[in-house]
């Protein structure tokens, strides 16, 4: 069974995109291309086991494997040298970037402390959103008894949308709670 957020995008969104930003064909249409969800790890570096915790914990997330980040240069004051793992990564694509997106919006995002909505000057200009999440324990799948140390992420929802307003339309026909300006 596809996933529930797919099957919104194929039957409310993109038709309310077409009518509102008069798209004859529907591949012009924006569409998600993938969620990247990234974890920097700076204390990594004195400390290497939290890099295993990161990344069992956004395996647990993502249900995907991450893939280490290395640094690309040595920086003394930070007491890195390149090729040192500093954080983890994972992009999603397809049912699973669905999936995640789906949990993110509907469980996580509410279970924030004081929560009031997602900033939505955090387009790139090129229809990308990006969101820092101060915490990993607001996904229900994370047990906070077994978590090490409290870790950040940063997630990056990437689309075929050409303008800020377009990938603005489409996050919000998702449910993204952005905040009221």
């Amino acid at each position: 069974m596809p996933a529930r957020l797919k099957f919104v995008y194929q039957q409310e969104i993109v038709p309310k995109l077409k009518e509102k930003f008069g798209y004859r064909n529907i591949m012009q249409v924006p569409r998600l291309e993938k969620v990247v969800i990234n974890m920097g790890l700076g204390e990594a570096v004195q400390n290497p086991k939290l890099l295993d915790a990161a990344m069992k914990d956004l395996a647990t997330i993502t249900g995907q494997r991450p893939s280490v980040r290395r640094a690309k240069r040595s920086i003394s004051n930070f007491r890195v040298r390149a090729g040192m793992p500093i954080g983890c990564s994972v992009t999603l694509r397809g049912d699973r970037m669905y999936e995640f997106l789906d949990r993110l919006l509907s469980f996580a995002l509410p279970r924030i402390r004081d929560f009031r909505g997602i900033n939505p000057n955090s387009f790139d200009g090129r229809g990308n959103y990006t969101l820092g999440v101060k915490e990993q324990v607001i996904f229900p799948e994370i047990s906070y008894d077994k978590v090490e140390k409290i870790m950040g992420m940063d997630i990056t929802v990437v689309t075929s949308a050409k303008t800020d307003e377009e990938a603005f339309e489409l996050l919000k026909g998702f449910g993204a709670p952005f905040r009221k300006s």
